[in-house]
């Protein structure tokens, strides 16, 4: 019987290859080793890293700078719990990562950026790429050094064929769109002033709201990056000079003051935020949200209201940016974080749509100057065409980690 089922199965996998090499490509990892000497270092003191897919044809003057996500460490003890692992030591990285959604390099995936230069840069200095300090703790070997990250990566891709740009965006998913937020001015000035640049946020527009135990956690917790990265250098000085440093690490206190261009991709029930600022565990010592947060459709009525508050809180942070023609607002109600950088969520036959258009179209058409796009979904269940998250128990890690 074995024997008869082995064909049947062999197909599916041979399917399943075929699918995930017709969607994504590999792309193999450049050490910036000459970043060490400049003090630009993980938080474990290795060299920095990025993984770059060249431009070809028509693409070959334009850049997509794409940062990673990973979250942020706020104290010794959580940094050195990263210190030695993918996102505090490129020692740990992998040497190939896949390119999809965003990063493809096919027109049908990615109709309007498939053939740029395509950099994902790898995120190991966990305060999205902000801290700067001098001094490193013999005790510890601890190096808070992101923004030197961030300027490095940036000099080595203008000495590569950035400083010809024609075109250039600098994007991130989750801790990395809020890094592509934080630094997209900064980007913008780095460039030549002949090159068109924008800035894409995906699921980085974190908001600083009350959790239900009615704390604002989340606050602490930014106030503690702030200050053991020593971050505040590196932000706004029109920001820092009016409240807290570690307010202005919320797009919702900095963003407006940003000049360039900026899209912002969110889901306003955004599955992590749900998980990590409006419940997270120390808001929520018995587990009552644990299975709400795992999958939405498993959450009570009286969950459901709560999220729907979230929701608004979330609309009333983005109001505070202002009604510019320049930004791009694609925000749906899903349950779901990160949606540009898998096929599925960014342009696939079954994609999240608003008002009849995908992710990738309202992107393209923002950034071409086509068309402006700015939309916010309906409440939640109304959207039939979300890809809203279910996590396996495993994949449900906190904060610090995520």
């Amino acid at each position: 019987m074995s024997g008869a089922r082995l064909p049947g199965w062999f197909c599916i996998v041979i399917c399943l290859l075929i699918t995930l090499r017709a969607d994504g490509f590999n792309v193999g990892i450049t050490y910036l080793r000459d970043a060490v000497a400049k003090g630009a270092v993980c938080l474990d003191g290795s060299a920095p890293a990025y993984h770059m897919a060249p431009g070809f044809g028509t693409g070959i003057n334009n850049w997509l700078v794409h940062f990673e996500g990973g979250g942020w460490c706020n104290n010794v003890t959580n940094c050195l719990a990263r210190k030695n692992t993918r996102l505090g030591s490129s020692t740990k990285m992998v040497a190939e990562v896949a390119f999809s959604g965003m990063l493809s390099n096919q027109a049908k995936y990615s109709s309007d950026f498939y053939n740029w230069n395509k950099i994902k840069v790898m995120y190991c200095d966990g305060a999205s790429f902000t801290g700067d300090i001098e001094a490193v703790d013999p005790a510890t070997n601890l190096h808070f050094r992101g923004a030197r990250i961030f300027h490095a990566v940036i000099e080595d891709l203008l000495a590569k064929g950035m400083q010809n740009a024609q075109n250039a965006i600098i994007s991130g998913c989750s801790a990395g769109g809020l890094t592509s937020i934080l630094h997209c001015d900064k980007f913008h000035e780095l460039l030549p002033p002949s090159t068109k640049v924008k800035c894409i946020a995906d699921a980085g527009f974190f908001i600083n709201t009350k959790d239900v135990s009615g704390v604002f956690h989340i606050e602490d917790f930014y106030n503690d990056v702030v200050t053991t990265h020593g971050s505040a250098k590196n932000m706004p000085a029109a920001c820092t000079s009016a409240m807290k440093p570690g307010l202005c690490f919320f797009p919702q206190n900095m963003a407006k003051l940003i000049s360039t261009p900026l899209f912002i991709i969110n889901a306003a029930y955004d599955s992590w935020q749900v998980k990590n600022i409006l419940a997270p565990g120390v808001a929520d010592p018995h587990g009552t949200w644990h299975y709400c947060k795992l999958n939405i459709e498993q959450c009570s009525t009286t969950q459901l209201a709560t999220m729907q508050g979230f929701r608004l809180e979330f609309l009333k942070a983005l109001n505070g940016l202002g009604s510019s023609s320049s930004r791009g607002l694609f925000i749906n109600s899903c349950y779901a974080h990160c949606q540009s950088e898998m096929q599925e969520t960014w342009l696939g036959a079954d994609s999240p749509v608003l008002g009849s258009m995908s992710i990738a179209k309202a992107v393209g058409d923002w950034y071409f100057d086509r068309s402006p796009f700015q939309k916010i979904d309906c409440p939640y269940p109304c959207d039939k065409s979300c890809h809203n998250r279910v996590f396996e128990p495993k994949d449900h890690t906190d904060i610090i980690l995520i």
